[in-house]
């Protein structure tokens, strides 16, 4: 009789009813990491969310299968459970976007701004666009020293209106951006508007591209660091706030 057999053996599941418990462990991460590009390590001291936010920020409009995209349906939600979670201790984001969707980008960052557990982001490759309030939302930032960060006005696809009102709207729109990012970094809104114009670097279009270095020089990221830095910072803002409660 094996671990599945109850009392009679009319009682013992057929062989394809038998959950296959040896890799029922093994296949919940691969799915969490499937479905939504997250993980959580436990090492028996600290447990941690690895949450990844890849390819174009997706919004209200579904992309083309083609392109590598984050849901934020997706994001917000491990955003809350991660902060009601009385196990999950800390987060840790790693970037490595184009931008994508203002509204779903500046969403994200606002429940990240707005959480009580310590939250750490990586730029890996680039946190460009929307991706730079997402970056500076968490308590501290770091970046590769091979990332890059693109900072531009706001772009729109599609048809639109060529009427003052359309470019009003353009201008409340950049005016949330810059106040979000200049609220949680150190770069005056200034320096970040003069980025976000300058028209001297990009062949085809206005901007600035900052690598790793210039991007901690101007102070939208705290520090150059890698994947064992940023561990290493959370782990300590853990344990503050452990020793604070």
């Amino acid at each position: 009789m094996n671990k599945y057999s109850f009392i009679c053996s009319e009682q013992i599941p057929d062989a394809e009813e038998i959950p296959d418990t040896e890799n029922v462990s093994q296949e919940l991460p691969l799915s969490a990491i499937t479905d939504t590009g997250s993980i959580i390590s436990d090492n028996g001291k600290y447990v941690i969310q690895f949450m990844t936010i890849i390819g174009q920020i997706e919004g209200h409009y579904i992309l083309s299968p083609r392109n590598k995209t984050t849901k934020y349906e997706h994001i917000i939600p491990q955003l809350i459970a991660v902060e009601q979670s009385t196990e999950i201790q800390g987060l840790l984001v790693l970037l490595n976007t184009v931008g994508g969707d203002v509204e779903a980008g500046l969403a994200i960052a606002e429940l990240m701004a707005g959480m009580k557990k310590p939250v750490v982001s990586l730029v890996l490759g680039g946190g460009h666009s929307i991706g730079v309030p997402i970056a500076v939302a968490a308590r501290k930032s770091f970046i590769a020293r091979s990332a890059t960060m693109t900072i531009h006005p706001v772009r729109m696809s599609g048809m639109m209106l060529g009427v003052p009102q359309a470019f009003e709207y353009f201008q409340r729109m950049q005016r949330r951006i810059t106040g979000f990012v200049t609220a949680h970094s150190k770069i005056s809104a200034k320096r970040y508007n003069s980025l976000a114009l300058n028209t001297g670097e990009l062949v085809m279009d206005i901007g600035t591209i900052l690598d790793g270095e210039a991007a901690v020089a101007e102070g939208l990221i705290n520090s150059i660091g890698s994947l064992s830095d940023a561990v290493k910072a959370l782990c300590k803002m853990i344990d503050k706030q452990r020793s604070d409660a």
